[in-house]
């Protein structure tokens, strides 16, 4: 069953590399293999608020799609009450939308992935409103590629994958996201 999704990040170049990867995965753990998965590129959205300002014309714009994903940093914030209403307003328009926060940022869902590379302990990690500047760019120094588009967060997400019921277990957000997708699909 062909099922068509769109991804809106903060950032569609580098979050975006993380996060079709890991949609598209999480997808397949919901039964559609074969999704279609895309990241918002049209508009290009910089940060939550331009994201959140875009949206009635992104779910205007993308209303016939399956489901449309904000996937978003949390930077500290309980973004909960936001993501309802724009969840509310999304379905009078006719249109499935899901939000979800990273704690504290999309990167710590890839550094999920690579425990054993990391220089401190995974709950310091989750705990660093800042782990983007503090944890995932050294890290991207160290293990990534700057040769390849998104800085290799491509390839690390691939291989973090390789574990993905231990991102679920680590980022409980991602399974509360992956739960909504089931649900909202059937």
């Amino acid at each position: 069953m062909s099922c068509d999704v769109l991804v809106i990040p903060e950032d569609p170049t580098y979050n975006g590399a993380i996060l079709k990867p890991l949609v598209s995965r999480i997808l397949e753990d919901c039964g559609r293999p074969r999704a279609n998965v895309a990241v918002l590129a049209n508009p290009k959205v910089a940060g939550f608020e331009h994201a959140v300002a875009m949206l009635p014309r992104v779910i205007e714009r993308y209303a016939h799609l399956n489901l449309l994903l904000l996937l978003v940093d949390a930077d500290g914030k309980d973004r909960a009450a936001s993501f309802q209403n724009l969840e509310v307003e999304a379905a009078e328009r006719n249109s499935r939308l899901i939000c979800c926060a990273a704690k504290e940022e999309v990167e710590a869902w890839l550094l999920a992935g690579h425990l054993s590379k990391l220089d401190r302990p995974w709950a310091d990690v989750r705990m660093d409103v800042s782990v983007k500047e503090n944890v995932f760019q050294p890290f991207l120094e160290k293990y990534g590629d700057r040769r390849r588009p998104g800085g290799g967060r491509d390839l690390l997400i691939k291989e973090a994958l390789m574990n993905y019921q231990g991102l679920l277990q680590r980022c409980p957000e991602l399974q509360q996201l992956r739960d909504r997708i089931y649900q909202t699909l059937y």
